[in-house]
């Protein structure tokens, strides 16, 4: 087949130095030159052809076995978050359990300590009733603070400019 690539490259450089050199040359010698690279351009073009159906099915071959790979990462990843979740989901309610059992002084100063987001989390899901009263407990700044992420109000600069 390689064999068949090099005619076609040698028939291509020969039809070019033939068309610069046809008056120099014999008549009969550019003529069975043109002949020989028209008798064989439909098998150059078969036998490409059959080189790129040939690259094209190694393509395809290899990008179904990316693509199994792919689906079976995705598999396990999703196994693995429906796991993690599972677990979150427990240790949400746990440790909602055991701030809605604790004083509301304590709780609101290990809340104070926490980060914003799981602070605000844990009081969103305490009874009403526990959430107000460990909020009370806390510094007034910071229960503004963690009641704005349960809200999703926008962060305020600290010393906000009044307009008149």
């Amino acid at each position: 087949m390689y064999q068949k690539l090099w005619r076609m490259a040698a028939c291509s450089l020969i039809l070019g130095a033939v068309s610069g050199r046809v008056q120099a040359q014999e008549a009969n010698s550019p003529a069975k030159n043109s002949q020989y690279c028209t008798n064989i351009a439909d098998a150059a073009s078969d036998a490409r052809f059959a080189l790129q159906k040939q690259a094209l099915t190694d393509m395809e071959k290899e990008i179904e076995g990316r693509i199994k790979v792919l689906e079976a990462k995705r598999a396990e990843y999703e196994e693995w978050l429906k796991r993690r979740n599972e677990v979150l989901e427990k240790a949400d309610e746990t440790i909602v359990m055991i701030y809605s059992r604790m004083r509301p002084d304590a709780a609101a100063l290990q809340l104070m300590n926490m980060d914003e987001e799981i602070a605000a989390a844990v009081i969103a899901k305490l009874n009403p009733r526990a959430a107000s009263a460990v909020l009370n407990e806390m510094e007034p700044a910071r229960a503004a603070q963690l009641a704005n992420v349960i809200t999703d109000a926008p962060k305020r600069e600290k010393n906000p400019v009044r307009q008149n």
